[in-house]
């Protein structure tokens, strides 16, 4: 693995680069605002009104994206949509050819990044798996984490866009090996989420203050941003949506999968998925990751 490279310079935006596809509103944003010509689609065609009103493009497939644009970024919510959106009827794949690229920011499993990838290369374009780290608040600030793999040259030449959408940007190799540290990473933060509900449950069941424990570890060796952001709004049991649910248990579900294939137990993992799972079966999938809090209680 070659080491992570240092965070990537915003000079101007070079000329001639047409960049997009589905989701990342608030990337597509970004990059209109940095002076690139966006073409934008989406699943839910309301979703591309503000974009429009801004100068973006709009277009009715995302086969007419990517033909019309250098550069197509897709960012769907699962492995299945992402595969039906690239190579489904009037998919992003019959607008790719020689000269062409595509970016997958999509969290999904080593199998769909390869296939869409061999499929994207056979038609003579480009393909570089760009997962993220990060939710609505880093995408709308620009401030995601890229996790890449696939071409280097593409990853090389993407330095400007990609340091217009995110503050830090890594290549791990080839195809996969994003798809892996995505996993790994959401699988961590899912754990971690599990761990923080269940300290809030507790310290509630024990008559103290949830407040006080979310200022007790904010001063720790555990602090973290996310306990600090999320921890508030749990001990009001308010769940705003940032990073849904069934998007989490995906998640852990993917990276379960992918250890199971290299042998490698991950109980804490299997563990946190069980409360999702039960976070899940009280109709809690499209609220944020963070209601798994809500599994806990009696």
């Amino acid at each position: 693995m070659r080491p992570p490279p240092p965070p990537l310079p915003r000079p101007p935006a070079p000329p001639g680069l047409r960049i997009p596809a589905d989701g990342g509103g608030g990337s597509r944003r970004n990059l209109k605002d940095a002076g690139y010509d966006v073409t934008v689609w989406n699943r839910t065609a309301s979703k591309c009104d503000e974009l429009k009103s801004l100068g973006c493009a709009v277009a009715a497939t995302p086969a007419e994206v990517a033909s019309s644009v250098d550069v197509t970024f897709g960012m769907l919510s699962t492995p299945e949509v992402a595969q039906e959106v690239f190579s489904g009827p009037a998919g992003v794949l019959e607008g790719l050819g020689a000269g062409k690229s595509y970016v997958d920011c999509s969290t999904v499993d080593v199998q769909c990044a390869a296939s869409i990838a061999e499929a994207a290369e056979a038609k003579g374009a480009r393909f570089l798996e760009a997962p993220v780290s990060g939710s609505k608040g880093p995408a709308i600030n620009g401030a995601l984490i890229f996790l890449t793999g696939g071409s280097e040259d593409l990853y090389q030449e993407l330095e400007h866009p990609l340091g217009i959408m995110g503050k830090k940007s890594y290549f791990f190799g080839p195809v996969g090996s994003g798809a892996k540290m995505k996993l790994i990473v959401n699988t961590i933060m899912g754990s971690m989420m599990v761990a923080f509900a269940e300290g809030l449950s507790l310290t509630a069941k024990l008559g103290l203050s949830q407040e006080d424990l979310i200022d007790v570890i904010s001063h720790g060796a555990i602090a973290t941003p996310m306990y600090a952001l999320k921890g508030p709004a749990m001990k009001d049991a308010k769940y705003p949506t940032a990073f849904p649910l069934k998007h989490q248990q995906k998640d852990v579900r993917l990276a379960l999968e992918c250890a199971a294939g290299v042998d490698q137990k991950l109980p804490m993992s299997a563990a946190a998925m069980e409360m999702y799972k039960a976070a899940t079966a009280r109709g809690l999938e499209d609220e944020d990751f963070s209601a798994v809090l809500e599994a806990l209680k009696h």
